[in-house]
């Protein structure tokens, strides 16, 4: 699956938030959008899932244009993971992933089982399948974000859009979401803050500012301590860090 942002702007509330961004997912890819607060990752990556509208530019899935594409259809295609978490009303977990299989069905239409086995192995795929039955809302945050990739599996589409998927998670967890992304094998557009864990997870990065995007390319060509200063207004030096890695169970 391919995304392709082309030439778009953006505007909330009369101001101009996104500026001319061009931006390609490829098939496969796990792509990093990132920036400082407020230079409109969030804005952009809305409008690839049809939440905000461009007033220029086009953006395309598949080669189809996005604005044209039903909303069902546009969901089949494309899943999302928010920032903004979902009302925890009393759902289950699986109940939780088996909303991803709405885009598929009738406003009648029951459960099949087809759906449940897509759900269940959603869930496998995932690492949660032992939390099917357990509530929404009792589950840690590293174990929401894993139930809510799942649903997004489930709809069984081949482009991910997620805004911010280790925000407010510990570190364990962090590298646990974002090691799951990355061997999901699912073209993927994250916005993402750290850039350490960018580096080490994304094929390609998207650095943006003020409402534009100023470099493009490998976590190598876009996180040079000349565009680190620009953008962020620190200075980067190159030296020996931490490497974290998730500890593997004897």
């Amino acid at each position: 699956m391919t995304l392709r942002i082309n030439g778009v702007s953006i505007r909330v509330d009369r101001r101009l938030i996104v500026q001319d961004a061009d931006l390609e997912v490829g098939p496969g890819e796990f792509v990093g959008l990132l920036g400082p607060n407020g230079c409109g990752k969030s804005t952009l990556l809305r409008s690839a899932y049809r939440a905000l509208r461009p007033v220029a530019g086009l953006i395309t899935v598949e080669g189809d244009d996005l604005v044209r594409l039903s909303p069902r259809e546009s969901a089949r295609r494309t899943a999302v993971v928010a920032q903004e978490n979902p009302a925890e009303l009393a759902f289950t977990v699986a109940e939780m992933v088996a909303m991803g299989r709405t885009p598929h069905k009738g406003p009648f239409d029951r459960t099949t089982a087809d759906d449940e086995l897509i759900c269940a192995q959603a869930l496998e795929r995932v690492g949660a399948g032992h939390l099917a039955e357990r509530d929404f809302a009792t589950l840690s945050g590293g174990e929401k974000q894993r139930v809510l990739i799942a649903r997004a599996l489930a709809q069984q589409s081949r482009l991910l859009l997620l805004d911010e998927p280790t925000n407010h998670l510990d570190i364990r967890h962090q590298l646990e979401i974002l090691r799951l992304v990355r061997d999901l094998g699912v073209s993927t557009l994250a916005a993402l803050h750290d850039l350490n864990q960018a580096a080490e997870h994304c094929d390609r990065l998207y650095l943006m500012d003020g409402g534009r995007i100023v470099a493009g390319g490998t976590p190598d060509e876009v996180l040079t301590p000349e565009l680190i200063a620009q953008v962020y207004g620190v200075r980067a030096v190159r030296r020996t860090r931490l490497v974290f890695e998730l500890k593997e169970e004897p």
